[in-house]
């Protein structure tokens, strides 16, 4: 540990460890979301209320950085905001093992997989309307119209 609190980081000199705080808006910046993001996971629960300075600002420590960019990956993975709450939680709660986290993860695969089947499903049906389909001649004879008034496109 270097005097005066600092330690050294690779590339860009030395930071503050452990004091460095930021404003909503510099945590937003720093993981690459919107303000309003923010603003909304701390509504939600994701995001604990931080302290705020004497001026008012939210004060936000290096750990809401991190929370904020699991949060982030964890829902570009397919996790909705309530599945990334339960992982959240997961973490701190005592005796839980990485078996329950794997087990969570292999259900949100068997769900993307579920959804690939019917996004190939749609694209197929979708594929053989726009091949009926020469894209002249009025819309009342639309093919493609046609298919989607039957009561289940074949």
């Amino acid at each position: 540990m270097l005097g005066g609190g600092l330690t050294p980081e690779l590339g860009t000199g030395c930071r503050l460890a452990c004091m460095e705080q930021l404003r909503t808006g510099e945590l937003a910046h720093q993981v690459g979301v919107n303000l309003e993001t923010v603003r909304y996971y701390e509504r939600r629960g994701l995001l604990p209320k931080p302290p705020r300075t004497p001026a008012g600002y939210r004060s936000f420590d290096a750990d809401a950085v991190r929370r904020l960019r699991f949060i982030r990956q964890a829902q570009a993975l397919g996790f909705s905001l309530k599945e990334v709450r339960e992982l959240l939680a997961l973490r701190i709660k005592p005796g839980t093992s990485c078996s329950e986290v794997r087990r969570r993860a292999e259900m949100k695969l068997a769900n993307i997989d579920e959804k690939i089947k019917q996004l190939r499903a749609m694209k197929r049906v979708l594929a053989r309307f726009t091949a009926a389909c020469s894209g002249r001649g009025p819309v009342s004879e639309c093919p493609i119209l046609d298919a989607l008034d039957q009561e289940r496109p074949r």
